[in-house]
Formats: structure tokens, sequence, C-alpha cells
């Protein structure tokens, strides 16, 4: 089985830190090519987004409905989310210090302080996943607010901080 590598950002440490989605393992790749993994606690955590957090650490989503953090020594701790069976997927620091993220069964956009308080958003979509909500996009943008996708909806849609 491939560990099948998902999201990617830069991290803190000067290292590209990526999501395996299969491997259920964080990744770091050092800019020589050096490659450390770090398990997961969560079995078939279904990893996918991952972004680089105010705090220092990297914040990563889990299909299995949960909001991961890891440092950068590798200590992971997760945060399930209040919907059930929201399955979050990107991921983004926001403009207020936060990070935000997208449910795409959830239909909802997730925001989680950086001490591991979440909230929770109606995105407006007409549906949930593939036939009409979010799918997974969000940044933040040069206005200030936060744009992500609604692949089913056909369209972008944005929420403020």
């Amino acid at each position: 089985m491939k560990n099948r590598p998902e999201g990617i950002t830069a991290g803190p440490d000067g290292n590209l830190w990526f999501t395996e989605s299969n491997g259920n393992k964080i990744g770091k790749i050092t800019p020589s090519g050096v490659i450390t993994e770090y398990a997961i606690p969560t079995a078939d955590a279904g990893l996918a987004g991952i972004a680089a957090g105010p705090d220092g650490n990297l914040w990563f989503t889990e299909g299995s409905n949960k909001i991961g953090k890891i440092t950068p020594s590798g200590t992971v701790t997760e945060y399930p989310l209040p919907t059930a069976g929201a399955s979050p997927l990107g991921i983004t620091t926001g403009p207020d210090g936060n990070l935000w993220f997208t449910e795409v069964n959830g239909n909802q956009i997730g925001k989680i302080t950086t001490s591991g308080v979440i909230t929770e958003y109606p995105a407006g979509g007409v549906s949930s996943g593939i036939t009409g909500g979010i799918t997974g996009g969000i940044t933040t943008g040069p206005d200030g607010n936060l744009w992500f996708t609604e692949e089913g909806g056909n369209k972008i849609g944005k929420i403020t901080p």
C-alpha cells in the first residue's frame, strides 16, 4: 500500500511537512531530502490538509473527524469536532491567529484556537460533500477574509474572521 502524500506546507523549522493519507502519518522532509515520519494515534485517520500555525506547530485535518496538532519534535494532540461525521479537509491559518478548516460532510467552516477550542459556522452551501457543499480548499485572502471552495455548488465562498 502506498502512503499517499496529500497536503504539504512549509514548517516553522525550515522543513516541509506533509500528510500521508494511507500511511496514517505526518512526515517532514528536509531541503536535502531526509524524511522523518510520525504516527498518528487514531487508526485510519484519513489525513488531508496541513498548515503551519501561528504557535509554531503544524495543524492538520483528519477525515476521522478531528483536527490534529503536531509539534516540530513530533508530539501529536488531537481535537474531536463537535459535529459527528463532519470530515474536515482543508486548513489554513487565519488573519486572526486561529486555524480555519472546511468540513466536507458538515457543510460548515470551522475555527480552532491554538488552545484547541472549536467553533463551527454554516457555510451556506446547498448540501454536503460532492453533491453541493464544501470540498476542501480554504485560504486567507488579501482582504483579510477566509475564502473556500464549494465544488458541488459551483461557488467560491467567504467568511469573515
